[in-house]
């Protein structure tokens, strides 16, 4: 019987759990199964194609633990469909005429792969659904197990995404300094813009985080810094709808009486209404090689703050982007607790030939579970039913209603 080798990438946008991810799995199997031999594919799908890969040494099995303490990915990311065989060819992945499914197959066998991780959200997994499908239907030995990955924790239908708690820890932190610029000078708006896409739950995290922060302060009595600086005036999410008008009076209020007005909005909100004005006025909106539209050019914070800023009479108005901060850190300690409990898994289906990606199964109570691939999707929108959801609105006073 030919020896088992086991192969993992990263791949998409960065999150805090991908480096402690790849040291937890490395870990794993150097205790149960210290036989097999372990590669990585650099820059995800992207090193699978063109065999740019990363052999573990007995060094970096012994010290893998240190990745627990880093963000980033070790191994690196890339965001490749493998369907998507124009977009393959246009970056040099594969040659004209190949399949680029059929690239990675025959790479993953040359490299007598026969168990591959891929660590990364909906995208980075239907994509591996789509390898595993190619692979089983060819007559490919091999087994794929995914690891779900993001920070806006909107995969179907895992309960929770490693990286996302600790997005919202960090967003906060970012934000506890950045509101401090309500001081700066008077009339000032401040927007505080989140990661997500399609789903709200990062900005609603990182709202609930930013209060339960905060709220405790104590302040010297008399001076500005107070407990309405640290406010939050506003939360703005993809599932919920607004009343320009009725939003913009209601600020103003809050302006006029305090002098200062802060948002949360997440970068998806009131992007489907944004991304179509543009397109109208002839604009080409550029999107990635999943067909989704690149987030970081639209500028949803800035949209607000054109809309806000005369609206309410800010005479200073500034947009911050927390994002790229926040997806770049460390697993916190309850990602960590989730990282070893999805990998000890991960670890164990794979050596069971069991392929699909692992997590809590909304489907199934919440149940720890090795989740079946064609039953793996993006878009999940969060839940406004969350009871925490309606309580962190109460603290903020602003009536929500879904989109």
């Amino acid at each position: 019987m030919a020896k088992q080798k086991v192969a993992m990438l990263t791949a998409g946008g960065l999150a805090p759990c991908l480096s402690s991810a790849v040291g937890g799995l490395i870990g794993r199997y150097t205790d149960v199964a210290p036989e097999l031999d372990i590669i990585a594919y650099r820059s995800g799908y992207q090193g699978v194609l063109l065999g740019d890969r990363i052999d573990i040494t007995p060094d970096m099995r012994e010290k893998a633990y240190l990745l627990h303490r880093y963000g980033g990915s070790p191994i690196g990311n890339s965001r490749v469909k493998l369907t998507n065989t124009a977009d393959c060819v246009k970056r040099g992945l594969v040659k004209e005429g190949e399949n680029p499914l059929r690239v990675a197959a025959e790479r993953l066998a040359a490299d007598g792969v026969t168990i591959l991780h891929t660590i990364g959200g909906d995208d980075t997994n239907t994509t591996a659904a789509d390898l595993a499908a190619y692979l089983g239907a060819n007559g490919y030995n091999l087994t794929v197990v995914g690891l779900p990955k993001t920070v806006d924790n909107d995969v179907v239908p895992i309960r929770q995404s490693l990286g996302a708690w600790t997005a919202a820890e960090i967003g906060a932190h970012f934000f506890d300094n950045v509101s401090n610029e309500q001081s700066a000078a008077p009339r000032t708006l401040v927007i505080h813009e989140v990661m997500g896409r399609h789903c709200g739950w990062l900005t609603a995290a990182t709202a609930r985080a930013y209060i339960q922060k905060t709220k405790g302060n104590e302040y010297v009595e008399g001076f500005m810094m107070n407990t309405a600086l640290k406010n939050i005036d506003g939360v703005y999410l993809p599932e919920t709808a607004f009343d320009l008008e009725g939003e913009a009076e209601r600020l103003k209020a809050i302006m006029d009486q305090r002098g200062f007005v802060t948002l949360f909005v997440s970068e998806g909100a009131g992007l489907d209404a944004i991304v179509a004005e543009r397109e109208a006025a002839g604009e080409t909106v550029k999107r990635d090689a999943f067909g989704h539209v690149k987030i970081d050019t639209i500028n949803v914070g800035n949209w607000f703050q054109k809309q806000f800023a005369s609206l309410i009479g800010a005479e200073r108005s500034m947009v911050q982007k927390s994002g790229y901060f926040a997806r770049s850190a460390p697993a916190n300690s309850d990602d960590l607790r989730l990282i070893q409990s999805m990998v000890d898994l991960a670890v164990e289906s794979a050596l069971n030939k069991v392929s699909g990606v692992t997590g809590h199964d909304e489907d199934q109570n919440g149940k720890l579970r090795t989740i079946e691939f064609p039953r793996i999707k993006g878009g999940k929108h969060f839940d406004l039913s969350a009871k925490w959801f309606a309580e962190m609105m109460d603290f903020v006073g602003q009536p929500f209603q879904a989109a």
